[in-house]
């Protein structure tokens, strides 16, 4: 190992060090989320009637969340190329680039001229942008996540990694209650005309709040032990043994169980959460003719203590374990599918939120340990990459396809028990892949396996830790 290392030299961060980097990761997420949530909003919102004019409500909210999909289609891009970098030249780089990246599609897709100005070239504009999005996203998340971790302790990495998983509350949090905000002060009309630009628009003030935060921290401190100690043993092999396959490759070849338990392990919380956010506000302003306000408010009081609440779900998996916190959330959600759609159906504000507010508890059960869990997956050079594919191929066929799915069975049976069933099926795959898993509450991120010990180990078929 290095000795010039910061963590060699003893200077690994303690609480007000660590209390830093959380605050550079917690903050930067939520900006990046408040992008990407707001789209999604406004898709279920607005972008049908401003972009698909011609389609009859359901039909335009399914072509919205067409585009809003494409986004996450390029999150594995995403994922792989800022995986690949963030495992040869760090961190903290890729946090940047992924933050200004994502401002400033968000902000351009405040200026974009509707279907009424530009005809057929605004949704194609909208979906470009939406692609710049998800590829930012896509290496947000494994950078965020990693950079925490590998500043922490093993003791508490659960709840330490837990906070740049509030940073998706805190972003619907902000998106969801600008919306409403702008709702309950504009007329329709007016918010139709122009007041939907408005959030777009700020997120450029906020990309360089959160750009000041980023690049005051520093370069994980495993990561800069790892790379020297590459070089130090590519100098020693000599140039014909030095080169080295891809990151993403390495993954693929020596880690996939480990790939395949992440993607596992966020099906069923990965579709849950954009059932509860996205959906809802669909089903409720187009199924049960409510107005916006209602399903607005309900998500933005259960996002507030979905935000809270997260990282005591962190903090409890350092105590019991990854797995059994997961399970609480996977098994309780299978149940509470039913009950969602039979509380929100009562058309009451409060039974609303109420039906919200208890299925993202549930849902940051699944949540909040995840980024610990699968951090916790892959060794070093190559946990960037490896956590971030995981991750990011979990949210096409969950998070990217949920809506869509979702929209599609509330238009074919008029009823929510399909979309309830469908919920149902995602939390029980999450389930079985959490009870196969093997724990890894514990483990030292600085420790090195062997290839055949780190695939087995990130996907065990042994019950229990």
């Amino acid at each position: 190992m290095a000795a010039a290392t910061p963590r060699a030299q003893g200077k690994t961060p303690g609480k007000p060090g660590i209390a830093r980097i959380i605050s550079a990761s917690l903050i930067g997420t939520t900006i990046e989320w408040y992008d990407f949530f707001l789209y999604g909003s406004a898709a279920a919102l607005v972008f049908n009637t401003l972009f698909f004019p011609d389609s009859d409500p359901l039909v335009g909210t399914l072509l919205s969340f067409l585009t809003y999909a494409v986004g996450f289609a390029a999150r594995p891009i995403g994922g792989v190329v800022f995986g690949h970098y963030g495992d040869k030249i760090g961190r903290k780089k890729l946090l940047v680039l992924s933050l200004m990246m994502m401002g400033g599609a968000t902000f351009a897709m405040g200026l974009l001229p509707t279907h009424a100005t530009l005809g057929v070239g605004a949704p194609i504009l909208l979906t470009v942008l939406r692609l710049i999005q998800g590829f930012a996203l896509g290496g947000e998340w494994g950078g965020a996540v990693l950079i925490v971790s590998e500043h922490g302790d093993d003791k508490n990495r659960g709840f330490w990694a837990s906070w740049p998983q509030a940073g998706a509350p805190g972003g619907n949090l902000l998106a969801t209650g600008v919306l409403a905000l702008l709702a309950a002060v504009q007329s329709d009309e007016a918010f139709l005309a122009w007041g939907w630009r408005i959030p777009f628009l700020l997120s450029g003030v906020l990309v360089i709040i959160g750009l000041w935060i980023r690049v005051s921290v520093s370069e994980s401190p495993l990561f800069l032990e790892a790379q020297a100690r590459a070089e130090a043993e590519a100098a020693k092999a000599g140039p014909a043994a030095a080169k080295q396959d891809a990151p993403v490759v390495e993954v693929f070849r020596h880690n996939w169980r480990g790939v395949l338990t992440a993607i596992g392990t966020r099906l069923g919380e990965n579709v849950s959460y954009y059932i509860l956010t996205a959906f809802v506000l669909v089903y409720v302003t187009v199924h049960l003719e409510l107005p916006k306000s209602t399903a607005l408010n309900a998500v933005l009081i259960g996002s507030a203590v979905h935000f809270v609440t997260i990282p005591l779900w962190g903090a409890l998996s350092d105590r019991i374990g990854r797995r059994p916190v997961t399970l609480i959330g996977s098994i309780g959600m299978a149940a509470w599918a039913f009950a969602f759609f039979a509380l929100v159906d009562s058309k009451s504000f409060a039974v609303i939120t109420l039906a919200v507010t208890v299925g993202l508890l549930l849902h940051g059960a699944m949540y909040g340990p995840q980024a610990a869990f699968i951090s916790e997956m892959f060794d070093t050079k190559v946990r960037y990459s490896g956590a971030s594919m995981g991750s990011q191929l979990a949210s096409i066929i969950g998070g990217a396809l949920a809506p869509i799915i979702a929209v599609e069975l509330l238009k074919d049976f008029d009823s929510a028990t399909p979309v309830a069933l469908y919920v149902c099926v995602t939390v029980v795959i999450t389930t079985l892949t959490v009870l196969v898993a093997k724990e890894t509450r514990g483990r030292s991120l600085s420790e090195q396996r062997s290839t055949d010990e780190g695939a087995s180990a990130t996907a065990s078929a042994t019950i229990g830790s």
